[in-house]
């Protein structure tokens, strides 16, 4: 099938390239209108609906009416002078927080197709501080907090409140909600931007390096950004023909992953393409496009079905942030393999010998430098480089003991938000900016009394760590009750999420009348199921996506030890990786832990990523050994072709991956995604994988035989650097003429 689909793609090669542009172009744009309407940045909206956060948050929108609102934020209002608020004071507060609430605030104009945002903010007044050094007030805004529209009209807002309080020689500060999003944004811009630059001109450089050409260094980059158009496109529309929230960071790891694995394949492609074009100097472009495709297509597929086989079994998660996380990269990938087994190809073969301009040295080939003496040593000395390799994964793994998990938010920068938010602190209970509350419901249907309530509102201020406790609210068919509490502790820390799973709840529940269940939610609450969520979801798919990627490996190597065998290297990977990260961000730094999504989405991007290059290398590996030649001759080769390919595309996708971590909220992702890669690709596929290759020789491909010429022996001595000649009497290699299967 691949060989038919790349000869349709090489024959018809500027049609699939207009196709291409154009569905790029299209799905781009549908991904940019479209992409905020299915993107939801509450984290309860993802908890399965028995757990107990999720059930209170069903029975304060059903019976309140009180839908959880991300852009409520909180604005304090104090004298210019920073004296007490005099009765005047507090007059003039109210009656501008009135003035504001009904002055509409008109959004810029919309681009063609998205909506416009133009609301008039919901303001209502909050606390005074004991000391009336400042009063609060509470605002509401509609709309996704990640929109760019509706974050203009917030600083419209933020805006009007600072001039009109001005005007009454008040000052005024915004925290929580959208006003934390905004600043954190704002905050990160330049970073971003410069990393950006920065990835973009990493990748340039080495393909600048590696082929001294400028269309080699900038055609992977264009294609890779028209296909990630249409993979954007392709989610969006899934997400909304199937109705399926996606989380705010899923756009920007899709972007991140695909910047990675376009690249490599496109890098793949054309290492191979060069070296055809050198073994084939009279063949024409079309023709080696078509061969080259046909012979490294099977192993970019098989790399790309196992990233999506490892994300697709994230749909099993119970936790929705992974459950909607796992298809969205599958169908990405999915979009990227497309594209590489059409566009990729359509391009090599309408730009042939021009791909490596204005270069010659390509055209002949350089027997020695790095590759070959790493091929020569590691085939030379294969038990030394082995052991090498495991004394260094498992002396990085063996920092993941005592590791824990972390569900704080690390490293935010120091905002006008984070600050608003310390004075607020400094006054009220800390959790005054984000109460919890209990929700009790009638479980036999008959009405609740606010004097029923009276035993748990009272056990519960008596409650370690609960600073106020309100009177109990009852739903308007008196079927549910709510009681608003505030900690004296910040809700987003550890000791706020043992507080609200642990005495909290077990008071609530024991102190409920009888009839009657009692649900906490907030989001302390909320981070404390999710915690229990991605435990279990932990235990699931770890086997299932490792199972997943063992059968792609069998079909693609048709063999039972070389899977176990590539298993077995991903997973030290896999453990040294997050052991690092355990030792950096946990014992070194000094966190309360690794944040808690870090092991499984690491898993997947490392076990999943990492594997593509050891597909490839023991791909090669095969395809040497298949001629007659010896074991050590065979992969000292594979390693020499093979390595700048791995090496090169390994450095792009850990540099694309290390991006994240100049944002606070992804440092540890960034951080031990990109040491993972490295480690994958430079220690396991070149290093590790083929000294384990030499030891166990053509039994690696055991039930399956190595195609092998008789008289030739694994223990012949491997080739010299620098000293390579070709194999004159050994036919061009074919898959099809392999002498036993």
């Amino acid at each position: 099938m691949i060989h038919k689909l790349t000869s349709f793609s090489t024959r018809h090669r500027w049609m699939m390239i207009v196709i291409w542009t154009v569905l790029g172009a299209g799905l781009s744009f549908v991904g940019k209108v479209m992409m905020y309407d299915v993107t939801d940045s509450q984290s309860g909206d993802f908890l399965p609906k028995q757990y107990d956060s999720a059930v209170a948050l069903r029975i304060a929108e059903d019976k309140f009416g009180a839908a959880p609102d991300p852009n409520a934020l909180t604005v304090l209002v104090a004298r210019n002078d920073g004296g007490k608020l005099t009765a005047d004071d507090q007059r003039r507060i109210t009656g501008t927080a009135a003035d504001l609430g009904h002055e509409r605030i008109k959004a810029a104009k919309p681009e063609p197709l998205m909506k416009d945002h133009s609301q008039t903010p919901r303001v209502s007044p909050g606390a005074l501080a004991p000391d009336k050094s400042f009063r609060l007030l509470t605002v509401s805004l509609d709309g996704n907090p990640q929109d760019p529209g509706v974050q203009d009209v917030y600083k419209e807002f933020r805006d009007a409140a600072e001039r009109e309080f001005a005007h009454e020689d008040l000052r005024v500060g915004f925290t929580g909600g959208i006003a934390s999003t905004v600043d954190n944004l704002d905050a990160e811009e330049t970073t971003g931007k410069v990393v950006g630059m920065l990835t973009m001109g990493l990748i340039v450089l080495l393909n600048v390096l590696v082929f001294r050409s400028v269309l080699a260094a900038f055609i992977p980059l264009i294609a890779v950004a028209l296909i990630g158009g249409v993979a954007s496109g392709a989610v969006v529309g899934a997400a909304k023909l199937f109705g399926i929230d996606l989380d705010p960071s899923t756009p920007s790891l899709i972007g991140v992953v695909l910047l990675g694995i376009g690249i490599d394949y496109f890098l793949f492609l054309m290492f191979r393409f060069r070296e055809h074009l050198r073994n084939h100097p009279g063949q024409d472009a079309r023709t080696a496009a078509q061969e080259t495709t046909r012979r490294v297509g099977g192993a970019i597929t098989s790399a790309a079905l196992t990233i999506v086989a490892a994300f697709a079994t994230l749909g099993l998660a119970s936790f929705g942030q992974f459950r909607v996380l796992g298809p969205a990269i599958a169908i990405s990938v999915l979009v990227m393999l497309a594209a590489s087994l059409t566009l990729m190809p359509a391009l090599l073969a309408l730009l042939g010998r021009a791909m490596f301009w204005p270069a010659r040295a390509w055209k002949k080939e350089q027997t020695g430098g790095i590759s070959a003496r790493l091929g020569h040593a590691v085939s030379a000395r294969p038990v030394r480089y082995a052991l090498g390799s495991l004394v260094l994964l498992g002396a990085l793994g063996a920092g993941a003991v005592g590791m824990k998990m972390s569900y704080d938010q690390q490293g935010l920068p120091e905002t006008a938000a984070v600050r608003t938010a310390e004075q607020i602190a400094r006054s009220l209970p800390a959790g005054v900016s984000d109460p919890h509350t209990v929700y009790v419901s009638s479980t036999d249907g008959t009405d609740l009394k606010a004097s029923s309530l009276t035993g748990m509102t009272r056990a519960l201020a008596k409650q370690e760590g609960v600073g106020t406790v309100g009177k109990p609210v009852l739903s308007k068919d008196r079927t549910a009750a709510r009681v608003d509490l505030l900690l004296s502790v910040k809700s987003d820390t550890q000791h706020a999420r043992d507080l609200v799973s642990g005495p909290i709840r077990d008071t609530a529940a024991r102190t409920t009348p009888q009839g009657a269940k009692a649900y906490v939610t907030g989001t302390a609450a909320v981070f404390a199921d999710i915690s229990t969520a991605v435990e279990k979801d932990l235990r699931l798919v770890f086997p299932v996506a490792a199972l997943l990627i063992a059968v792609i490996l069998f079909l693609l190597l048709r063999s039972l030890l070389a899977p176990v065998v590539l298993m077995l290297a991903v997973g030290l990977g896999f453990g040294a990786t997050l052991g690092a990260s355990t030792l950096l961000f946990q014992h070194t730094l000094d966190r309360p832990g690794i944040s808690f999504t870090l092991p499984l989405v690491l898993f997947l991007f490392v076990v999943a990523l990492g594997t593509d290059y050891n597909i490839l290398i023991t791909d090669r590996i095969r395809e040497e050994m298949a001629k007659p030649v010896s074991v050590r001759h065979a992969v000292a080769e594979a390693v020499r072709h093979t390595a700048p390919a791995i090496a090169t595309a390994g450095v792009v996708l850990a540099g694309s991956f290390a991006a994240l971590a100049a944002s606070p909220a992804t440092q540890e992702l960034g951080f031990a995604t990109g040491l993972g890669i490295i480690l994958s690709s430079l220690v396991l596929s070149l290093v590790l994988v083929p000294a384990l290759a030499v030891l166990l020789g053509r039994g690696l491909w055991w039930p399956r035989r190595s195609g092998r010429t008789r008289g030739h022996h694994a223990a012949e001595a491997p080739p010299v650097p620098g000293h390579h000649q070709p194999y004159a009497a050994a036919p061009e290699y074919r898959p099809e003429h392999e002498a036993v299967r």
